[in-house]
């Protein structure tokens, strides 16, 4: 809009009051996007170390991805690893 020249001074102000709240919106969209990749990163993180720990994701060991993601991956990395799978169960379900 700003490349045509015909449009009158109200529209101008209008186009000027609207930029700001539009560029907060797209950084906001933005950010959204990339905190839902990065807790699909984590959700695939999580299932990958689960299935190479237990050999596959059975509905309990799926049942517990949701609080997990809770934690920083630095948290639960080293849970995934060290604790058994009834431990896992018990400390998440």
């Amino acid at each position: 809009m700003e490349v045509n020249q015909n449009i009158d001074q109200e529209d101008r102000d209008l186009i000027m009051r609207l930029s700001p709240i539009y560029e907060q919106k797209l950084a906001e969209a933005k950010q959204e996007g990339l905190q839902e990749g990065i807790q699909a990163e984590r959700r695939k993180l999580i299932e990958n170390l689960l299935r190479f720990r237990f050999g596959s994701l059975d509905t309990q060991l799926t049942g517990i991805i949701e609080p997990i993601l809770a934690f920083s991956p630095d948290e639960f990395t080293p849970l995934l690893l060290q604790l058994s799978r009834e431990e896992l169960l018990d400390r998440f379900m």
